[in-house]
């Protein structure tokens, strides 16, 4: 298992091996880069949870979403290379934005969007605020 760094530089020495360079535009890429997330939600549109636990088990179903889901990450690497981001520090500063928009004494167990949940009332701020 190598770095993101090794998986940025192999896959850049990939294109460039192939002359792909003009080919792979921030356009492109991220065009390139959603259709292989259709593809890899293709392969579980219209299952029921169950039916994925079980072709999840059986192995083929594992093995394709294994193929998609690499498809997808090289993209975003090569993406985010092409328009120098650092794809790792980016993860890290959304996750410090999402805790603060998401605290866990109001996020706990529930699905809604952080403009959606509301402090609970105390003595300090006299009512309910919203939580940013």
């Amino acid at each position: 298992m190598g770095s993101y760094e090794e998986l940025a530089g192999r896959l850049g020495e990939f294109a460039a091996a192939r002359e792909w360079e003009r080919f792979h535009t921030p356009k492109n890429l991220a065009m390139a880069l959603a259709g292989e997330a259709g593809e890899l939600v293709a392969e579980l549109q219209w299952l029921t949870d169950e039916e994925i636990r079980a072709a999840l088990a059986e192995g083929p179903l594992r093995d394709r979403l294994a193929d998609e889901a690499a498809d997808v990450l090289l993209y975003l690497v090569r993406l985010c290379s092409v328009c120098d981001i650092d794809l790792v520090a980016a993860a890290h500063a959304k996750i410090a934005r999402n805790e603060r928009r998401y605290p866990v004494e109001l996020a706990r167990g529930n699905a809604r969007k952080h403009t959606e949940l509301r402090r609970l009332p105390d003595s300090s701020d006299g009512g309910e605020a919203t939580a940013d």
